[in-house]
């Protein structure tokens, strides 16, 4: 009986030994556990069923960003949010259905207000010329970032981001972004960070008033058609050289507040003039993706990120699609494969 007893010790520390061997090994090949593995959404026109999450999960993602757009007209300084005028998922109680339906999905979230500059789109090259305007712009900003402050604190948001992309006005105007820190801190117990645009985070002087340095990944590789993988690869490794380096220099790591590739021709060369009669390239994506996974996404100082963009509709992507969307494309299994890893 007592050899018996003692060959299934053996045979039981044999097993986890094995098991503990096995786990090692794991964690070695996935050196990436915990990871930030996010999509951001395109917040619906419409209500959508709870069902509607369920590729969100099944693709991997582990987090959500949600994301209500306010605007700036064009030449104007204030910035307009409509609660009713807007899309149902950009309202106050559509942006609050979407926090329930990712909470009840297993999601953590990230919420993400952006500006959209009517006429421009892009609020990197926002600028005033009075200080009267920028007063103006400020009091309009300051209204809307502390109304979702308030949503992102009764809804117990994850992390919450104060701006995105905004490169003119986080230079010009420190002093307001750091006052306007405290006041979401007032409001919101949580995580916050900024949005820097990709060639812009290392003009931004407030981080250590932050949890995390955000920036909006879309960092140039190569101005080749279809670049190899290589190339992309240690692109990555220069870029996440010098984001290591900044990541140590303020003590905070890293989040990728969006990233993502292009399904097109160029995909990791600047935005050009003739992007809209490029052709697909589903290759591209792909390539491009499998070289951000190789490089940057194994980091420590590297939380993770959101890709760009997940959307709702019902006809989106496709081998025929050149936008940023990876959905029924072949980049998304890579996605996946990574993404179910993160978690």
């Amino acid at each position: 009986m007592k050899i018996s007893l003692i060959f299934l010790g053996l045979f039981f520390f044999s097993c986890s030994a094995d098991v503990k061997s096995k786990r090692n090994l794991v964690e070695k090949v996935i050196p990436n556990a915990s990871k930030i593995a996010g999509f951001s959404l395109e917040m619906p026109s419409d209500s959508i069923p709870l069902r509607s999450m369920e590729p969100v999960v099944k693709n991997g993602a582990n987090w959500v960003a949600l994301i209500p757009y306010s605007i700036i007209r064009e030449g104007k300084a204030k910035v307009e949010y409509y609660d009713k005028g807007m899309w149902w998922g950009e309202s106050l109680s559509g942006t609050a259905e979407m926090f329930r339906m990712a909470r009840r999905s297993g999601l953590k979230i990230m919420l993400k207000p952006h500006v959209w500059v009517i006429g421009q789109g892009w609020p990197g090259k926002f600028d005033l010329k009075t200080e009267g305007d920028w007063l103006i712009w400020e009091s309009s900003y300051r209204d809307y970032i502390l109304t979702f402050a308030k949503v992102a604190a009764k809804e117990k948001a994850d992390i919450y981001c104060i701006g995105t992309e905004f490169r003119i006005a986080v230079v010009k105007r420190p002093e307001f972004w750091k006052q306007l820190i405290k006041e979401v801190r007032e409001i919101y117990p949580g995580k916050i960070t900024y949005a820097s645009n990709w060639d812009n985070y290392q003009n931004v002087t407030f981080w250590d008033q932050l949890d995390y340095i955000g920036t909006d990944a879309y960092f140039p590789h190569s101005k080749k058609k279809e670049p190899e993988l290589a190339e992309l690869m240690e692109s990555w490794e220069k870029e996440g050289a010098m984001l290591k380096a900044f990541s140590e220099k303020w003590n905070r790591t890293v989040l990728f507040t969006e990233y993502g590739f292009r399904s097109i021709d160029y995909a990791d060369a600047l935005p050009g003039k003739n992007e809209a009669k490029l052709k697909p390239n589903m290759k591209n994506q792909k390539t491009a993706y499998r070289a951000f996974f190789q490089t940057i996404w194994k980091e420590d100082w590297f939380e993770g990120g959101f890709l760009w963009k997940w959307q709702f509709r019902e006809k989106i992507g496709g081998k025929n699609d050149t936008d940023f969307t990876p959905q029924n494309k072949p980049a998304l299994k890579l996605i996946q494969k990574y993404y179910q890893k993160a978690s």
